[in-house]
């Protein structure tokens, strides 16, 4: 029997913003244990909190960027629970007015697991969201051998909630969602989004039902991914759990799973959970928001988008639609293409250094575009010089190194190493009669039909000239000689 997995994830993005949500005390990742808290951030009796503009202008921004509708009002929640993380013993969050609901995250192909890019179920796939809502982190629990310690450092942190609807069927899916949403939100400059430090935090929802049946199956949450390859793997583990206890004739009921990344199971936390009665009323600390301002301001800072930018990329600097993907994926590097390739005559070269020697060179060195010593005009001074026949490629490649390990300019250090490549036709002319009357027989059999002896004949050449030869240019007066 074949069966149909559906998945919906709720994704918690901590906000890029140099305060906490409610609170003027900093974010700030690997400070010492509770020591960025406040009164209001640990819920003392009579603190106040007072509303973080910049995280509601970030929220908002998300909600442009992925086609959200923004409400025109939008208020604040109290969610009650009890539990050591959360300090009030309610967490301010956003239950029936949300900031921003609909929208979608649209898929493409290098969003995929490399394994995975070939064999796309649903090319170009939207993935579309329930809901954005704004709300106060908790704090960190740190389980120790014999106790449990609570960092309040991040309590009180902005972070957004992103729901997508159960639309999602792969753990290859779910992937290339997280991926391009990261992706965009980076583009926003919303979030670092860098789950080792917690500031993206993905809960799964999955079920599975025979391909026959339209109502969904059990839902089963995973909680504890802390990365977005940790979340494939959970969720193909779960999925072939599911069905092994379906096909063993057993049922399945609602329940919380944790994952353990080492051991590559879920594993059971509570079972029989329904919908929890937080109580949720408004919070009577906290005015309504209406939008129509933050709106207004927000929508200058909405940047062009990764999709956009792809497009952009083929049509105004001619590189291939995979080319323009690589770049485009990587916001510094994009950023990087784009001021090299201002001025060259053919972007298409610049995009192939960056894309093979360039990154070759970081990934082997251990290194991001950041670190790179080479200015992007560099590297166009570098192709330029390749481009007009000053140095060969293969000299190009000598340069390349010597200009990453170092950061000098290409023409000083061609001047240096005295390796200019001869391109003067004169010169060259004089050479290749040389070499003819050198190679009587290597002429001959050319002539007679052997055409791969123009390829001897333009390596004395090169011998001759000391490797400065332009073998362009040597090739094509050869040739006119030979044809004389």
């Amino acid at each position: 029997m074949n069966y149909i997995a559906t998945i919906g994830l709720e994704v918690h993005v901590q906000l890029k913003t140099r305060s906490k949500m409610f609170c003027d005390s900093p974010v700030e990742f690997g400070s010492e244990p509770n020591t960025h808290t406040c009164p209001i951030c640990l819920g003392l009796p009579g603190a106040l909190p007072v509303m973080n503009q910049e995280a509601l202008r970030m929220t908002v921004l998300t909600g442009l960027m992925l086609g959200c509708d923004i409400a025109t009002v939008s208020k604040f929640d109290r969610k009650n629970y009890f539990y050591p993380d959360m300090p009030k013993n309610y967490q301010i969050s956003q239950y029936d007015m949300p900031l921003c609901t609909n929208g979608s995250v649209p898929l493409h192909d290098l969003a995929y697991p490399k394994d995975a890019q070939k064999n796309i179920a649903t090319p170009d796939k939207e993935v579309h969201l329930v809901r954005i809502h704004l709300e106060e982190d908790v704090a960190k629990s740190l389980h120790l051998e014999n106790s449990t310690g609570i960092d309040f450092n991040r309590a009180g942190t902005p972070l957004m909630e992103i729901v997508t609807q159960p639309e999602i069927n792969s753990p290859e899916e779910a992937f290339a969602f997280l991926t391009a949403l990261k992706q965009i939100l980076i583009y926003g400059a919303v979030s670092d989004v860098d789950m080792e430090k917690g500031q993206l935090r993905c809960d799964c929802n999955v079920s599975v039902r025979p391909e026959k049946e339209t109502e969904l199956g059990a839902k089963i949450e995973i909680k504890n991914m802390n990365s977005i390859s940790g979340v494939r793997r959970a969720l193909a583990y779960e999925i072939r759990r599911q069905i092994s206890v379906l096909e063993s004739g057993e049922q399945l009921e609602q329940e919380t799973r944790g994952w353990d990344d080492t051991a590559g199971e879920t594993f059971l936390m509570r079972t029989k959970e329904f919908a929890h009665d937080y109580r949720y009323f408004p919070d009577p600390d906290l005015v309504p928001v209406k939008t129509d301002v933050l709106v207004a301001d927000v929508r200058e800072r909405v940047p062009e988008l990764p999709k956009a930018k792809r497009a952009r990329f083929v049509e105004q600097y001619q590189v291939s639609s995979y080319d323009a993907a690589v770049l485009a994926n990587d916001l510094a590097l994009a950023k990087y293409f784009e001021m090299a390739a201002k001025g060259a005559k053919k972007p298409k070269n610049i995009a192939n250094w960056i894309l093979n020697d360039l990154q070759n060179a970081l990934s082997a060195a251990g290194k991001t575009i950041h670190d790179c010593l080479i200015p992007p005009e560099a590297l166009d001074e570098l192709v330029s010089l390749i481009e007009v026949g000053k140095i060969s490629g293969k000299q190009g490649k000598e340069v390349f190194a010597e200009m990453f390990a170092t950061g000098r300019n290409a023409a000083a250090i061609v001047k240096e190493k005295g390796i200019e490549q001869l391109s003067d036709s004169g010169s060259i002319e004089t050479l290749c009669d040389e070499v003819i009357k050198a190679n009587p027989k290597p002429v001959a059999d050319f002539k007679g039909g052997n055409v791969a002896s123009l390829n001897f004949l333009k390596g004395q050449v090169l011998k001759l000239s000391k490797g400065k030869a332009n073998p362009q240019v040597a090739g094509e007066i050869l040739e006119r000689k030979l044809k004389a």
